[in-house]
């Protein structure tokens, strides 16, 4: 068991059960439970040495989370990664079923923490998916993907769809669907890229990628003075094809199959692979596939 000597010994560190507000998070807590994970000691067992020690169970557990979490990202920028960034985020501590939009609530299917992956239910009304494809249709073209060695825009034949955007706000439907997914990711409105509809025919897919722009590419700099790099991606459908067309990620071996209405989330904190956030729209085998995206800025997109 991870060594509970510190915890009772140590003036700083010691409690008596008090209530949560008088439990502080000293520096040498977070170096006791930074040199626990080095010895190897999962996480549940530190926890239950601090509820031992006589640590509020929540003070404790966001102690242990905070803290392994800023040490992991230290340990990333120290081999070289970039620093991790906020990332949008759904209020999901309670694990609740259901999410309340304003306007709308929406279902959790399902939450991984990393990657961070959420997936939603009935994001979208049915009547919003048809207005949504009804309204991109008569300005589809072949779509293109962000030129990282330019700073533009180009084919790219990885990616065999036909797409179009919509301006932020552009209609009243728009403007409904862009306050609905700020409130449920916690994140302005104004940190977001205009809607982007596609259109997969069969046979038509988007091999893996990642969404965030390499920091390595010579366009990079010029992309992100818009509003920041990509912190976040919502992909929404606006149909169930017959066949295919699932949002996959290989990295962890995970598929989610489009279904009318929902959606799925994920968010990496860093432009990294560390980030597992690999992911791919799979072959459309039978029917087609439309589907809305979102994606999220570090800061205003202008």
């Amino acid at each position: 068991m991870a060594s509970r000597s510190d915890l009772h010994t140590d003036s700083t560190l010691t409690t008596e059960r008090a209530s949560a507000a008088r439990q502080v998070i000293t520096p040498e807590l977070r170096r006791w439970i930074i040199e626990q994970a080095q010895a190897g000691y999962e996480a549940p067992v530190v926890l239950q040495s601090m509820r031992d020690a006589g640590w509020n169970e929540d003070v404790a557990a966001d102690a242990l989370e905070v803290t392994l979490q800023d040490h992991l990202n230290e340990l990333a920028v120290q081999q070289g990664q970039p620093a991790a960034v906020p990332v949008p985020e759904p209020v999901l501590d309670e694990s609740p079923a259901l999410v309340d939009c304003g306007d709308h609530k929406v279902s959790v299917l399902l939450a991984i923490a990393q990657p961070r992956i959420v997936v939603f239910g009935n994001l979208l009304s049915p009547e919003e998916c048809d207005a949504l494809i009804a309204d991109a249709e008569p300005r589809l073209a072949r779509s293109l993907t962000v030129a990282t060695k330019t700073g533009g825009e180009e084919i790219n034949a990885d990616r065999t769809s036909d797409g179009m955007f919509f301006q932020r706000g552009q209609t009243p439907l728009i403007q409904r669907i862009e306050e609905r997914i700020a409130r449920l990711l916690n994140w302005p409105i104004e940190n977001g890229e205009g809607l982007q509809v596609l259109h997969y025919s069969p046979g038509a897919e988007y091999k893996p990628h990642y969404d965030y722009f390499d920091p390595a590419e010579p366009g990079t700099p010029s992309i992100v003075k818009r509003g920041g790099q990509r912190v976040g991606t919502l992909v929404m459908y606006l149909n169930t094809p017959e066949k295919g067309g699932g949002t996959t990620f290989p990295d962890v071996h995970v598929e989610v199959a489009p279904q009318r209405g929902n959606a799925v989330f994920f968010s990496y904190e860093r432009p990294h692979p560390s980030t597992k956030t690999l992911h791919g729209g799979a072959p459309v085998i039978a029917g087609e596939k439309w589907i809305a995206t979102k994606w999220l800025r570090e800061r205003e997109f202008k």
